[in-house]
């Protein structure tokens, strides 16, 4: 499956920004899905991942509380609800996939079927 993130911008703290991740060429439903983010100068981390069908999610720290990750299996899209947003939530986002694994597992799994180009976000202070 290919994976295409957007929304990304940039955005004053405490505001909010949705991003959205397609997928095209496969069958969605059988991805669990994830996003991460990486900082400038800093290592890519995770930020959430979602079931294959959407009813369960798990968050890192950075995600807990102020994101929301959910997902629209009839039209192969993940999205990253980001509220209450501060200047060090300032990445690169990404989404990914593996097949046939958990929320909590896109935490873990060293390697993933499909990555997406990043999108970023900028939050100023």
């Amino acid at each position: 499956v290919q994976l295409q993130a957007s929304g990304g911008g940039a955005v004053q703290a405490g505001g909010s920004l949705r991003l959205s991740c397609a997928a095209s060429g496969g069958a969605f439903s059988i991805y669990a899905m994830g996003w991460f983010r990486q900082a400038p100068g800093k290592e890519r981390e995770f930020v959430g991942g979602i079931s294959m069908s959407g009813d369960r999610t798990y968050y890192s720290d950075s995600g807990k509380g102020r994101f929301t990750i959910s997902r629209d299996n009839a039209k192969n899209t993940v999205y990253l609800e980001m509220n209450s947003l501060k200047p060090e939530d300032t990445a690169v986002y990404y989404c990914a996939s593996r097949r046939l694994t958990t929320a909590q597992a896109m935490g873990v799994v060293t390697h993933m079927d499909s990555w997406g180009k990043g999108t970023l976000v900028t939050v100023s202070s």
